[in-house]
């Protein structure tokens, strides 16, 4: 078989997706059952977390497992059903839309999580934006259908009316949230019963009844429920393939990831479904082929996650071609060439060598310090990948190490975060005073928090201030350094920012002065 031929070939087998949720909607417990039933861990490691003998694979910084939320983006890859399945985790804080909007850049899908006690929050809309903005189609996983919750109609309603994307429900729950006996598979009638296993903690056994069985042993919560299944048919509430892969439409599955019902059926769609790796789009909006040469992207960062190494991980998306460790390969800003000798694939924390990968693989490059997210490398023939926007900034806090002797550990972390995407660093020209940008609070508790684990250097921080942040230019920054309630700052990229005290500065600004530049930086 060619080259050519192999690669479409491997590239078929490849699922590569996104889980996006709400904080506490039960995204790391979904991750966690994923791999359970994949055989990728043998048993629930977010569960064993709970009495403290092992944390949970896709949380694993020292913050995360304290603070019980994820804070950073994971990397998850295993077989299942003949495939390589590339997990991408995701945080669920607003704080970190930033990261992951970078890790949304390298999924070819998304499953959105939604709880159905909570139905359709602030954030489940601002990530669903981001899939919309990168034409991403998305299953929908209703989670904790085994305690009280929403009607399962009117959530339909919310993610249609709020949302715009039309539900397709492809599993539907048999009992009201709270009273949840099973679930009506619509492929096929059946009734698939509901049955706790231990604490969550190993697969569940599916239990299939037939539709006679079903109405016999549930009586009016089967009828329901099927009344419900002949009401979404009336409305044309069908699993379209077409209208799913244009961003459309939604199959929706229901379930509960903690007592593992439910999660089968909704890691099946994956294989099933969701779309394999496609043409990428160079920067020019030209797809590149999958058989073309090795051709690859940065999307995101992360140091220290081994740090008994204290290294740092480059996470590179695989669009073309076949890669193959030790390849040599041409950095895309530099042109200078790229050794690949340390390649691994990431599970959490964990990594493994590995000799090759095809597209829609995300590869790790150990120690990869020349490398910055959005960044190409490819094999042959230059290509560039279309860069990712950062967030505007809305708050910024200064930064100083509590202990001098300490300053280049300080300066050296500051440089790792700002690399990594955790905080984005702010200075005054000619002035030497570190200033921290972020989207949240918490990007500055991360930020303390790792520069004192990781780096040794405590830090002190000024309370984060609310700050209305433009894109400017030297002869209007040169404007509005006489102007009060606004500072010019400069990114380390060069990029010379307006920072305004409060939007009531920046109209005042722009009322009197309307032909300043005053651009406002583009988050999705």
């Amino acid at each position: 078989m060619s080259e050519a031929a192999e690669a479409e070939k491997q590239a078929g087998r490849r699922r590569t997706f996104a889980i996006i949720s709400h904080p506490d909607a039960g995204k790391t417990t979904l991750t966690e059952k994923f791999l359970l039933y994949a055989g990728a861990v043998e048993q629930a490691g977010a569960v064993k977390a709970r009495a403290g003998r092992q944390r949970a694979r896709s949380d694993w910084m020292e913050m995360e497992q304290q603070r019980g939320i994820s804070i950073s983006s994971t990397v998850l890859q295993f077989a299942y059903r003949d495939h390589t399945i590339n997990l991408l985790d995701t945080p669920g804080h607003r704080d970190f839309s930033e990261d992951t909007y970078r890790v949304l850049a390298a999924a070819d899908a998304a499953v959105m999580v939604l709880d159905v006690a909570k139905g359709i929050e602030p954030q489940t809309l601002k990530l669903f934006e981001v899939c919309r903005s990168r034409n991403l189609p998305v299953l929908t996983f209703l989670n904790k259908c085994d305690r009280p919750g929403k009607d399962p109609l009117a959530l339909l309603d919310e993610i249609e009316q709020q949302i715009g994307l039309a539900p397709a429900p492809i599993t539907w729950p048999v009992g009201e949230p709270g009273d949840f006996h099973g679930l009506l598979d619509r492929r096929r009638g059946t009734m698939v019963r509901f049955e706790r296993t231990a604490h969550g903690a190993a697969r569940g056994v599916d239990e299939t009844l037939e539709p006679v069985e079903a109405a016999r042993l549930f009586g009016p919560a089967w009828e329901r429920a099927v009344d419900d299944v002949a009401l979404l048919d009336e409305v044309g509430a069908s699993y379209d393939r077409k209208a799913f892969l244009a961003g459309e439409s939604s199959p929706l599955f229901v379930g509960s990831a903690l007592t593992n019902f439910g999660v089968r059926h909704l890691l099946d769609a994956v294989v099933d479904l969701a779309p394999p790796p496609s043409p990428s789009l160079d920067a020019e909006g030209v797809p590149r082929p999958l058989e073309q040469p090795f051709s690859g992207f940065v999307f995101k960062i992360q140091a220290n996650m081994n740090p008994a190494h204290r290294d740092h991980v480059a996470f590179v998306r695989v669009c073309s071609g076949h890669f193959e460790r030790g390849m040599v390969l041409t950095h895309g800003p530099t042109g200078k060439p790229f050794s690949t000798k340390y390649a691994a694939s990431v599970f959490g924390s964990e990594r493994n060598t590995i000799d090759d990968a095809w597209p829609g693989d995300v590869i790790g490059l150990v120690n990869a310090s020349g490398l910055r997210i959005c960044d190409s490398l490819y094999a042959a023939g230059p290509v560039t990948f279309p860069s990712i926007p950062a967030f505007a900034p809305e708050l910024t806090a200064s930064a100083s190490p509590k202990d001098l002797s300490r300053f280049k550990q300080f300066r050296r972390g500051v440089e790792q975060m700002e690399q990594e995407g955790v905080v984005q660093v702010l200075r005054r020209p000619g002035d030497p005073t570190t200033i921290l940008a972020a989207v949240g609070q918490m990007q500055f508790e991360v930020f303390a928090h790792r520069l004192e684990r990781e780096f040794g250097a405590a830090v002190d921080l000024s309370v984060p201030q609310e700050r209305t942040v433009r894109r400017t230019d030297g002869e209007t920054a040169g404007h509005l350094r006489g102007v009060g309630g606004v500072d010019v700052l400069e990114r380390t990229d060069g990029t010379l920012l307006a920072v305004f005290n409060s939007p009531y500065w920046l109209d005042r600004v722009e009322a009197d002065h309307p032909d300043w530049t005053l651009e406002a930086i583009v988050t999705t």
